[in-house]
Parts: structure tokens; C-alpha cells; sequence
């Protein structure tokens, strides 16, 4: 009897402990040309982490299948994830399937945390865009492929939650086109049996796939049969015909055998999958695959589209084969653990990265000593001596790499790596070499850059940091933290770019700015990581909106100091002057005036010196004469300059900043605030409620469609307004409706909102 109790309470103990078995039948080393670097891109709850926990169950990764619901799943291990059921931090896990090995990025959905997206675009082959069937290409869609398009990165559109009974296949099709400007390929058509999703036609082959019992692992293939499928047989061989009529208008090689045989029914199947492929790697077509995650159909299939259309790293990266057979590597994500310490990981483009190998960092031009090796699946670390080109490495140790660094085995690689580069750069087709995003930052430049500065502004890109629009302050328990919370921050920056961190002059105080989105939870989640992960018990001071502000005229002004601090004399006099320049640069925001006698004055100005000045203007535009918010599209000009010998930088730069204060006083300036492209999805029962409210935000509404029942309210609303918005909108429609935002621009206000904002920030 006392054995049976003894066995039972443990029974009951390991019930409820949760426990993820991982296989350990995985072999890591594979061949590049069967390596997939791919991610998972979606709008929030469109079924990411739930198809990716599928495909780790099919591959033999895991042996038991978790749920975002039950908070067990393997990519969403930060406590803050499984408690609100969303993705806050990529997760990088390794699978095999069928020969092949996919190292798969689950990213974020959510608008609060788009650059762990970005940051992880930057080092992928390949992603699959993840849509709801029965919503298609909704608001963070857009912004997801937007950032794909920038990074060129190869796609594959996967409907999810195909069995929902509003899912609509046509519907998806169509805002593909409409929304996204993208040629679909329809690869699958679902397969119904009483309003239930059993499995789907496989287009290409013409067969019929349908998932029998168990939990999703057993499937049969049937060929589609004129005699045994009658009219259903007729509509999937139209569809067939169709798929390789648009693969034909898409891809020569396809159009060329078509013209040959002159018919459309006597293609091979390894002819239409190598034209699909073709397509995918160009991006003149993307293959649209169905299936539903949570019910176990469709997963397997769209792994082997995974491996049959998505690019290896042979494939791709063309400016990384500038090392040769050297290391080259980007570090995408910073985590820190705690038995470990600081983990960074790092994509391999080429060479091999060995356990405790020295490395060159490019971006901060410093070495640094690696520590222990891993591969990762998820938040679990299996230590190895190698990890080769294309994979994912883990590695610890490292003290300045941050998001976005390139790294390299030696000093002496980089700067091969950048000849060569340069040398591409200077033949025929150097246009491939140059992603949107590498346009955008030349563009910026003043002027043209020669091959050597392309090379390093290629080799250089990372990711770009959007602007705060969310600020508020955080205050350590005591004083006696203060040091602790300090490093707390540093740390948490690290992992996170899009963190901001300073010190407010006049108060002293910490404050945190949130970029992107709604701002809101990405500051909550920071407080609730300082608390758990540092075990400081922070408070957050009340949200401020990251106002800017504009000049309104131009003027011009004068200073002149001349006093002796110490036994040194100070002695500086400017004349600089300031006006609005819509869209200007970084680097052309100080301007020498070339005009008569500043021409002359201002010839012989030491580098060191203009260093200083800009330093001054730069610290100047941070405080606007009306809120004190940082000033935007601002232009200043330098007139006239005279330094006496023995002047500091430092008294040169608070020269520069009172001058300037003077200037913007008198050209007097007014404030902007962000705007949001709003999305609001609600029930028409709850629709007019809704719209009312928005009319009493100075919402914009530029759209209102219909969708299964659903009112799609899309507008264009203040940030200001839209505090708290998520609770006011659970309350007006019965928790029914969603909504999705992010930062569309800043607008001036009305001189009556423009006193509501300076009576809430200033008290008075």
C-alpha cells in the first residue's frame, strides 16, 4: 500500500512538471547545399509558433507537442511569452527533414517588437509568411514583407487555419495581389468533408492529400482520377493548368518547353517544381501552400516546400563570398543566461568558428576571445568543438559584439575581404550586390561614394533603429541600485538595439524610450525582465509621447565668450544661423557658409574642431525652445568662427549649443506628434461605438471594408490619443475586437492640441 501511494505521488509529480524531450538522434554536420536558414513572419496570432512547434514534432525534434495556450511550446520560453501567449523574443532552433537541415527563426508578430524581425531578416535565406485564411494580408503582414522586400529575401506564403469556417482561400489570393504586389502561385487547394478541413490537392502533382488518424503524423497521397473524381478531377486540372500558365508568363526555361510541345498538359512535375523555384529565388512569384497547424494538416508539406523552393546559402549572400574560405559572420541577437553569461549569436556566411577561437570584429575594429561553442533549440544549448558555414552558432565571451556586427578571423581577412568587394564592385551586375536597404543609407551620403567606401557600407549594414515614440523614466527601489539598474540597462541593450537609454539634464533621472508600435507592453516587458531576470523592483513613471519639433522661420545669431577659466583663457565668437530643410541627412545638417568672408574665415577649420561643432549641434537639436523635444528636418549654417589659442572642445561646444538655443528662440518653432496607421477589426454589432470613439481620438478613418462578418476600420490617429487604447476597446466591444498600429509620421498639431500637450507635459 505504501508503494502504491509512493509510485502515485509521483506519478502526479511528474504530471504536472512540464518536460520537453528532445530526440538526440540529430546530426548536426550537413553539407551547405542541404542547409535552409529560413524564418517565420506573421501578423500577431496567425499561427507561428504553432506551426513551428509542429514542424520540430514531425522532424523528430521533440516527442511531445506543446500549445501556445498551455504556455509549453518551445520557442515561446520566456516566462512573459507563455503567461500572455505571444512571441516577444526570437527563438533559433535546428531540425532535419528528408536530408535536409532547417535552421528556423520563430520571430515576434507583435508591432511592440518588430526589431527582433528586423534584426533576424538580416541573416535569413528564406522565410515563410504565415497568413490567417480567414483574415489574408492583414497590418503587421504588410510591415513583415515590407521588411523582407528590404533585406531580398526569398518567400513563401503559407494560409494557416484553413479550417475555420470563415477561411477564404480567394480572399487570401486576392489581398496578396492588392496589398502585397505579389504574384501568387497557388501550390494547394483544401480538401473538405462536411465543413471539415481532411487535407488538400496538391496542384503540381495533381494528387490528393488527406491526414488520417493519429496526430497528424500519418497521411496518404492519391493520384486524381478523371474516372473516380468526376467534376472535382475537371476544376484540379483547370487549377494545374493555370499554375504553369502563370509560371510560363514568369519563367523562360518553362515557356520555352511549353513552346516545344505546344500544350500545357504534358509538363513533367520536376520541370514545374524547378520553375516554381526559379520564380521563388527571383521573387516574381511566391507559392501560396494551405494548411492548418493546430489540427496537425498541412505542416509536412510545407516543409517540403521549405527544402524544394527555398534558397541554401550557396544560393544567396553574394557579398559574404568576398571572404573566401575565411570566417564571416553576423551576430543577430545578444541573450543573456544565466548559467552561461552573454550569448551571441551568429550567423556563418563562411570559414568555421571553433570553440574559443580569437575573432575581428569589423564594426567596432577590435578582437575579441570567444568562449564555449553551442547550437541552440530555443533556450536549450548543446555544447560542440565546429560549427561550419550556414549554420547558426552560438557562442559566449564576447563583450562588445551587439546586434548586427560582422565578424571575421583576423584584422587582416577584413581588409582582403573589403579589396575584393571593392574590385566586384567595379564589373558588370555590381547592381545585384546592393540591397534596399544599402540604397537608402547611399542615398544619404553627400557624395558619391568611391568603391572602397561602398564596400564598407555593404559590408557595414545592419539594422536601422526606427525613432522612440514612447518615453518615461525608471526609478531604481533606493538609491542603493541605482549602480545595479545601471548595468541592468547596458545589459538589456545589448539584446535589444531598439531600447533606448539616457539621462534626463534637469532632473537627473534614468529614461527608457520605446520605438515602433504601441510602445506600452515593449516598456512593461522591460520593467517585468529587470524585476524577474535582475531582481530589481523598478518603477515606471507615467508614459510620455516623444513629441518633436519644427522650426517655423529662420534666423541668425551671434555669440561671443572671452573669460579665463583657471589660468587658461577661453575665448570663442560664432555666428551661425538655422532653418527647416524637409528630409535633410545626418551628415548635412552643419553647413560652412562658402559665401565672401566666411568662405575665407572658415577654410582652415582643424578637423578636430569641426568635430566639436558638431557635437555642439547635435547636443543643441536634442531640446526644442517650446517642449524641450528633440528638433527635427533642421539645417544649420556657420557663418563666421574665431577660437583662441588654448580653447577647449568642451567650451567650443557649449559655445555652439547657447547660440544656437538663441537661434531657435527667435525663429520660434512648433510641435509635431506621431501619428499611427490605425487597424481596428470589430464585430458590426459593435462597429458604431467603436467608430464614435475614433471620431473622439481625431482619428482620420481612411477605410471601412467588410470581412466575414467583421468591420475593418483602418484610420489615421495621435499617438497621444491612443493610450490605453487596448482596454478602452475591450470594454466597447465586449473583448470582441483587435487592433495593430505603427508609426506612420509626424504631423504639426493645431495650435489648440498644440496647448492641451504643453499643459499636460509641462503642468502648466
Amino acid at each position: 500500500m505504501r508503494t502504491y501511494c509512493i509510485f502515485n505521488c509521483y506519478r502526479k509529480f511528474f504530471k504536472n512538471v512540464q518536460t520537453r524531450k528532445y530526440s538526440s538522434n540529430f546530426e548536426y554536420e550537413t553539407k551547405i547545399e542541404n542547409i535552409r536558414n529560413i524564418g517565420i513572419l506573421a501578423h500577431i496570432d496567425a499561427g507561428k509558433t504553432t506551426t513551428t512547434e509542429r514542424m520540430l514534432y514531425y522532424s523528430g525534434t521533440i516527442r511531445s507537442m506543446g500549445e501556445v495556450h498551455h504556455g509549453n511550446t518551445v520557442t515561446d520560453y520566456m516566462e512573459q511569452e507563455r503567461q500572455r501567449g505571444i512571441t516577444i523574443t526570437s527563438a533559433a532552433v535546428s531540425f532535419p527533414w528528408h536530408g535536409t537541415q532547417i535552421n528556423l527563426i520563430d520571430t515576434p508578430g507583435h508591432i511592440d517588437f518588430t526589431m527582433e524581425v528586423e534584426q533576424s531578416l538580416a541573416v535569413l535565406d528564406g522565410a515563410v509568411i504565415v497568413l490567417d485564411a480567414s483574415a489574408g494580408v492583414e497590418a503587421q503582414t504588410l510591415t513583415v514583407w515590407r521588411q523582407a522586400s528590404g533585406y531580398r529575401v526569398p518567400r513563401i506564403l503559407y494560409l494557416n487555419k484553413m479550417d475555420r469556417s470563415d477561411a477564404d482561400v480567394n480572399n487570401c489570393i486576392r489581398s496578396v495581389r492588392e496589398k502585397l504586389q505579389a504574384t501568387p502561385l497557388m501550390i494547394h487547394a483544401p480538401v473538405t468533408k462536411e465543413g471539415k478541413l481532411i487535407g488538400l490537392i496538391d496542384l503540381v502533382t495533381c494528387e490528393e492529400v488527406i491526414w488520417t488518424q493519429g496526430r497528424g503524423q500519418n497521411y496518404v497521397r492519391r493520384k486524381v482520377a478523371e474516372k473516380q473524381d468526376g467534376k472535382n478531377w475537371e476544376k484540379i486540372m483547370n487549377s494545374h493548368r493555370q499554375l504553369i500558365d502563370t509560371l510560363s508568363s514568369l519563367d523562360d526555361q518553362l515557356a520555352e518547353i511549353i513552346i516545344q510541345q505546344d500544350s500545357l498538359d504534358n509538363i513533367e512535375i520536376p520541370q514545374i517544381n524547378d520553375a516554381i523555384r526559379r520564380c521563388t529565388l527571383k521573387m516574381s512569384g511566391f507559392p501560396i501552400l494551405c494548411g492548418s497547424s493546430y489540427k496537425n494538416i498541412g505542416v509536412q508539406t510545407l516543409m517540403d516546400s521549405i527544402v524544394s523552393y527555398l534558397p541554401s546559402p550557396l544560393e544567396c549572400n553574394r557579398i559574404y563570398k568576398s571572404f573566401d574560405s575565411e570566417l564571416a559572420a553576423r551576430a543577430f541577437k545578444v541573450q543573456h543566461d544565466d548559467q552561461r553569461g552573454v550569448l551571441t549569436f551568429l550567423r556563418l556566411y563562411s570559414g568555421e568558428i571553433e570553440k574559443g577561437q580569437k575573432i575581428y570584429n569589423l564594426a567596432r575594429e577590435k578582437s575579441e576571445q570567444t568562449g564555449s561553442l553551442y547550437v541552440a533549440l530555443a533556450d536549450e544549448y548543446r555544447p560542440v568543438d565546429k560549427v561550419t558555414a550556414g549554420n547558426i552558432a552560438v557562442v559566449s565571451s564576447l563583450k562588445t559584439t551587439m546586434t548586427g556586427d560582422l565578424v571575421t578571423s583576423t584584422q587582416t581577412s577584413a581588409k582582403r575581404a573589403r579589396s575584393q568587394l571593392a574590385r566586384w564592385l567595379q564589373k558588370p551586375g555590381a547592381e545585384e550586390l546592393m540591397l534596399p536597404s544599402a540604397r537608402q543609407r547611399l542615398q544619404a551620403l553627400d557624395t558619391q561614394p568611391s568603391t572602397e567606401e561602398l564596400a564598407e557600407v555593404l559590408l557595414g549594414i545592419g539594422t536601422t533603429v526606427p525613432e522612440p515614440v514612447f518615453l518615461c523614466s525608471i526609478e531604481p527601489p533606493s538609491a542603493a541600485y541605482q549602480s545595479a539598474l545601471e548595468s541592468a540597462l547596458a545589459e538589456l541593450k545589448r539584446k535589444d538595439p531598439s531600447l533606448r537609454v539616457s539621462t534626463d539634464d534637469e532632473t537627473g533621472q534614468l529614461v527608457l524610450a520605446g520605438t515602433q508600435g504601441m510602445g506600452e507592453l515593449h516598456l512593461e516587458i522591460i520593467k517585468e525582465r529587470i524585476i524577474r531576470e535582475y531582481k530589481i523592483d523598478v518603477e515606471l513613471g507615467e508614459l510620455q509621447i516623444a513629441y518633436r519639433e519644427q522650426l517655423l522661420g529662420e534666423a541668425k545669431s551671434t555669440l561671443d565668450v572671452d573669460r579665463k577659466i583657471g589660468s587658461v583663457r577661453q575665448a570663442v565668437k560664432l555666428t551661425m544661423s538655422a532653418k527647416t530643410v524637409k528630409g535633410i541627412s545626418q551628415d548635412k545638417i552643419l553647413k560652412l557658409d562658402k559665401s565672401g568672408e566666411s568662405a575665407a574665415n572658415l577654410s582652415h577649420v582643424h578637423p578636430r574642431t569641426m568635430s566639436a561643432l558638431q557635437q555642439g549641434v547635435r547636443a543643441a537639436l536634442q531640446h526644442g525652445p517650446k517642449l524641450g523635444c528633440p528638433l527635427v528636418d533642421v539645417q544649420v549654417t556657420l557663418h563666421w568662427l574665431e577660437l583662441g589659442r588654448g580653447t577647449s572642445d568642451s567650451v567650443l561646444g557649449a559655445g555652439v549649443v547657447q547660440c544656437l538655443r538663441k537661434v531657435f528662440e527667435e525663429a520660434q518653432s512648433a510641435v509635431l506628434e506621431p501619428m499611427m496607421s490605425l487597424q481596428v477589426v470589430v464585430p458590426e454589432s459593435h462597429s458604431a461605438r467603436v467608430t464614435a470613439d475614433l471620431a473622439r481620438r481625431r482619428a482620420d478613418v481612411q477605410q471601412v471594408n467588410t470581412r466575414h462578418g467583421n468591420k475593418v476600420i483602418e484610420c489615421i490617429a495621435p499617438l497621444s490619443e491612443l493610450l490605453g487604447y487596448s482596454s478602452a476597446l475591450r470594454s466597447l466591444s465586449s473583448g470582441l475586437a483587435s487592433f495593430s498600429m505603427e508609426l506612420r509620421a509626424h504631423r504639426r498639431m493645431s495650435p489648440h492640441d498644440e496647448h492641451k500637450a504643453l499643459k499636460h507635459v509641462t503642468g502648466f
